[in-house]
């Protein structure tokens, strides 16, 4: 059976960077604490918690030391809260999102409905929420559009969602005669990674999609696969391959998210070289 990787996958500059933070700030003799998991990968979180580095559900649960900001950001009232509060804060706020929080506030200062495509229940949108003030909606798609739009309308994007959908929500909003101000913030890394795994989905018999199940980017790109490639498969490591899904596969792919580390997407490939 030929093993094929996409051409890009795993790990992103904002995911490299966040860890390097995160790595770097184990060093120091302060207790260490994400606000939340760093990144969207639950066996890196287990690794980092078993080195000092902790997760921190709430500003509540840190009485002091240093809280690193997660790659998803944060609503900016939060960020005031940690350094009123006297905290080391480490910001490894992704910059694809960092932009994408300086965006909804521009659209916010328009003074009209921000539409922010996204999960509702992401971290990063929580953010970019923050940021685009009270008059936010967050939309997963155009038939989840409120029937009222108070104009001028902006629109801007989860980081690691897909064109389609944020497409398809602006023509619905134009559709109702509205000409929104679109702020396109889904970050190059993510397109690549989506447009990579399309590709050799539409290739190979079958497709392993590596990354954690609470990874929106990852999630996105097992869809994308699923609508290319009927054997895809969604996984957080090696150890939950099944030879059966590959029965009479002459090639599978491998691609993986944003928050996959190479070693993980590594074993994935050994693994299913050696079936």
């Amino acid at each position: 059976m030929d093993v094929i990787r996409a051409k890009h996958a795993g790990v992103c500059y904002g995911v490299e960077r966040a860890l390097d933070m995160a790595n770097a700030a184990m060093l120091d003799d302060e207790d260490t604490y994400t606000l939340g998991p760093l990144i969207h990968n639950p066996k890196v979180v287990e690794e980092l918690d078993a080195n000092g580095v902790h997760v921190a559900a709430s500003p509540d649960d840190v009485q002091e030391g240093i809280v690193i900001i997660r790659s998803h950001g944060v609503e900016p009232d939060v960020l005031a809260t940690l350094r009123e509060r006297g905290l080391t804060v480490i910001d490894a706020t992704c910059p694809h999102v960092a932009k994408a929080q300086r965006s909804a506030a521009q659209l916010r200062d328009m003074g009209g409905t921000v539409v922010v495509v996204g999960r509702a229940d992401h971290p990063e949108v929580l953010g970019l929420c923050g940021h685009a003030g009270e008059r936010a909606v967050v939309v997963a798609n155009a038939d989840e559009l409120p029937d009222e739009l108070v104009e001028p309308v902006g629109v801007v994007v989860q980081t690691t969602q897909s064109t389609e959908k944020l497409e398809s929500v602006v023509e619905a909003i134009r559709a109702r005669g509205i000409e929104p101000t679109v702020k396109n913030t889904i970050c190059f890394a993510t397109r690549q990674r989506q447009e990579s795994a399309a590709r050799l989905a539409g290739e190979v018999d079958a497709i392993v999609i590596v990354g954690g199940k609470n990874s929106s980017n990852t999630t996105h790109l097992y869809e994308i696969c699923k609508a290319h490639c009927p054997k895809s498969h969604f996984v957080e490591g090696a150890d939950e391959l099944q030879a059966s899904w590959f029965e009479g596969c002459k090639t599978v792919g491998v691609t993986a998210g944003a928050s996959t580390p190479a070693d993980q997407i590594q074993e994935v490939v050994e693994c299913l070289e050696a079936m």
